[in-house]
């Protein structure tokens, strides 16, 4: 045994291989479960006991060498492989071409329009909770516990505590606003909103609202009707007309809704303002002046008024979109027809 392992050995040591398939080949040739290591230790135990230590010490060493040496010239050829494929890359080609940029969504695109639009005229963002309690949603507005002003919207209340709720309305961070900051206060305030409705193409359960608010002295209706004008005519263009009419909120008095000419038929009448040439768009009034009480305010030195949008509305209206559930599909088809400037 002694003299094959050596022969072996010496097989081992002169190897040298012109491919990695002849590699594989005496690997399995020497290392696989019938090759001929593999053989010589099967046929150890037939070694005297005289012998077992010399002839066992060989067997590791030639285990030993056989597996290093197909190691190394695995590792050559390998190595060879990876040089031979850089070669053949041409550094001066043109980068791979990347994943098409996505775009913002419309929702953000005319919030961000909105902010804009306001912050010309001096109107700061704030932004607050998405869950509220309900003094600050409900009663410090003018809608205590039981008032029937509360059934005008389905609330999602919170299991844990009673007292908080998904926010209604963005009026709630008007209200936070109004009790640590002093008139004058001109602001909007952009956020999340939720109601307990059904979802169908014209509402959801969930939507977003931009809600505005200045208070100062000698603050007037006018000031609130111009106001609006401005913001009109620099989302819809130049020739939109407005028109204000009677309506009533808990925490404005008077109250009034805004419409305004039809953006599709410029006002001559079609299936999206139901023939009226008007589309409704906001609701709006003077803060009544409980609320500015309920909020710290000298209702008699100061003066103030509110306004809320839906966003979704005026997207749908500015892009004429049909049907409200098309913004929280995330459908690349319909997300990827808007781009941002």
């Amino acid at each position: 045994m002694l003299e094959k392992i050596h022969k072996l050995l010496e097989e081992v040591e002169s190897f040298g291989a012109q491919s990695k398939e002849q590699v594989e080949e005496y690997r399995i040739k020497w290392l696989s479960k019938k090759g001929e290591v593999t053989a010589l230790f099967d046929d150890f135990k037939n070694v005297p006991s005289d012998l077992k230590k010399e002839v066992g010490q060989k067997l590791n060493l030639l285990k030993t060498k056989a597996q290093e040496k197909i190691n190394e010239l695995k590792e050559k050829f390998e190595s060879e492989s990876d040089t031979n494929d850089k070669k053949g890359i041409d550094l001066t080609l043109p980068a791979l071409p990347t994943l098409q940029a996505g775009s913002r969504h419309p929702l953000s695109l005319v919030k961000n329009q909105i902010i804009d639009i306001f912050s010309r005229i001096g109107f700061t963002v704030s932004d607050g909770k998405e869950i509220e309690d309900d003094w600050h949603n409900f009663s410090a507005l003018n809608t205590p516990e039981n008032h029937p002003a509360r059934d005008m919207q389905d609330t999602f209340y919170v299991n844990i505590n009673p007292e908080m709720v998904l926010r209604t309305q963005t009026s709630s961070v008007q209200v936070h606003i109004m009790e640590y900051q002093k008139p004058p206060i001109r602001t909007i305030s952009p956020g999340r909103v939720y109601r307990n409705e059904a979802i169908s193409a014209r509402a959801h359960c969930q939507f977003h609202q931009v809600e505005g608010l200045y208070i100062d002295e000698n603050v007037s209706f006018a000031d609130l009707k111009q106001t609006l004008l401005y913001f009109s005519k620099e989302m819809f263009g130049a020739e939109t007309k407005i028109r204000l009419r009677p309506s009533y909120f808990p925490f404005t008095e008077p109250s009034a809704e805004m419409d305004i000419s039809c953006t599709i038929c410029k006002g001559k009448g079609c299936n999206v303002c139901k023939h009226t040439g008007w589309v409704e768009i906001l609701g709006c009034g003077m803060v009544d002046p409980q609320v500015l009480t309920n909020c710290g305010i000298d209702a008699n030195k100061y003066k103030g008024f509110a306004f809320g949008m839906g966003i979704e509305r005026i997207t749908m209206l500015k892009y004429q979109v049909k049907d409200l559930r098309l913004f929280f599909e995330n459908d690349v088809r319909f997300l990827k027809q808007f781009t941002s400037a």
